[in-house]
């Protein structure tokens, strides 16, 4: 149950399904996002994601999941290809560049839903191949 909850976020996130990446998250989700703030909840992981939508197109390969024993913790490593559509604040001008990114993910789960997101990758590294 908790890969299968994994696998269906991202596979909604590959088809730029927010909807069905919500369907994956409690109501009271965390998001951590790499240099960002905590994010607590649907309604702010929504305004995300349409954020990242305007400023970026990514598709997620190279998936490898990893779920603890108990079911509770899980973790992704994974590859982010993408295309910068438009310029981010505070992030350099967008161009249609594209990029080519290591990234991982780690969860925990309640409920057979995930309750935590947390996402890293390098930003000094998208910069250099965005600018």
């Amino acid at each position: 149950m908790s890969h299968d909850v994994i696998e269906a976020y991202f596979a909604a996130f590959n088809a730029g399904d927010t909807e069905g990446m919500l369907a994956c998250l409690s109501e009271d989700v965390a998001h951590h996002v790499n240099e960002g703030k905590i994010r607590t909840g649907k309604p702010l992981f929504t305004e995300f994601c349409a954020h990242m939508s305007r400023c970026y197109s990514e598709e997620l390969t190279d998936m490898v999941i990893f779920v603890s024993e108990d079911g509770t913790r899980a973790a992704a490593e994974y590859t982010v290809n993408g295309t910068y559509l438009q310029t981010d604040a505070g992030l350099p001008e967008a161009q249609g560049q594209s990029y080519r990114l290591p990234a991982g993910s780690f969860f925990s789960l309640r409920d057979g839903k995930i309750s935590r997101v947390v996402t890293y990758y390098n930003l000094s590294d998208w910069i250099a191949q965005v600018s």
